[in-house]
């Protein structure tokens, strides 16, 4: 389609800073507080125009493209606007998948925020949001990003929270743990009863990233080692350097995030975690949530 515009956006991660995971509740999800951090790992979603939706990516997901979460969002807007859904989604994935990254949702977020410019129409952002949370928990936080604090299951803002900007490395084992399997496991394990997320509200308070990493949480961690032991192992790995201030399971796993002082020690934890074995980056806060990185037109 000569001529047409092509608009591309930046989808980053988050890690959960505290996860505290309670009793099922009578609609059969749990109850969830966490409060999410959004950092500048990230993937590139580029919407081009199409007849239809269609996807692809650049690494193997394991799924078909209308089960992603990406596509779906195309749908559900669509569906919402009374129009085809009429754009080709692709996805440049640097987010390991299964890994309680939000990678996923966040792809979804962008294509949500994405698409009004590439259908050239304008969509309440209250509309958008309201999408969001029908596609998963964490989607909606994308749309905004930062540091926010969630409850009910995970998917209902309470606030946005004021946290100084963190070094952290992410380790990643290479094993997905699947989210639905985590909370059944879970459920399984009878496991720690959260505290709640007030010492890490206080430590982002604080300003200090040495207080943030003291305070983190996460009582789904048994049950993401319960499915790939290999993630105690990266625990264990990021507890004993001496550069790493404090870490933990980010959501139901498998990724491991370690807080560091600086953003040398970042760099040089991440180095000895690849020579290790493990997949590992360097990354920092970001608080800007999708954001459109590019838009111009097709050749």
């Amino acid at each position: 389609m000569s001529g047409s515009v092509r608009v591309v956006m930046t989808a980053p991660a988050k890690v959960n800073l505290y996860l505290g995971v309670g009793a099922v509740r009578a609609d059969g999800y749990h109850d969830v507080d966490t409060v999410l951090h959004e950092i500048d790992l990230s993937d590139t979603v580029t919407l081009t125009p199409a007849r239809g939706v269609s996807l692809d990516a650049d690494v193997a997901l394991g799924i078909l493209p209308e089960e992603n979460l990406a596509y779906r969002a195309a749908v559900a807007l669509a569906e919402r606007l009374g129009r085809s859904p009429d754009v080709h989604i692709s996805l440049e994935k640097r987010i390991p998948a299964g890994a309680g990254l939000g990678g996923a949702s966040s792809d979804a977020a962008a294509v949500l925020a994405g698409l009004p410019a590439l259908w050239q129409t304008e969509v309440a952002t209250d509309v958008l949001t309201e999408i969001a949370a029908g596609l998963g928990a964490d989607v909606p936080f994308f749309l905004v990003g930062g540091t926010a604090l969630y409850t009910g299951r995970g998917d209902v803002l309470e606030h946005s929270v004021e946290a100084p900007s963190l070094d952290i490395v992410v380790v990643n084992v290479g094993a997905p743990v699947p989210t639905a399997r985590a909370y059944a496991e879970f459920d399984r394990l009878g496991s720690l009863a959260a505290p709640g997320p007030v010492r890490v509200l206080e430590a982002c308070g604080s300003g200090s990233a040495i207080a943030v990493a003291e305070a983190l949480f996460n009582n789904m961690t048994d049950a993401a080692i319960a499915i790939v032991p290999r993630i105690a192992d990266a625990l264990e790995w990021c507890r004993g350097r001496a550069d790493v201030a404090g870490c933990a399971v980010s959501g139901s796993g498998s990724a491991v995030f370690a807080i560091c002082g600086t953003r040398a020690a970042a760099l040089e934890v991440a180095s000895a975690a690849s020579d290790a074995g493990f997949w590992a980056r360097a990354t920092r806060s970001s608080s800007v949530g999708v954001r459109r990185v590019s838009e111009r037109n097709g050749s």
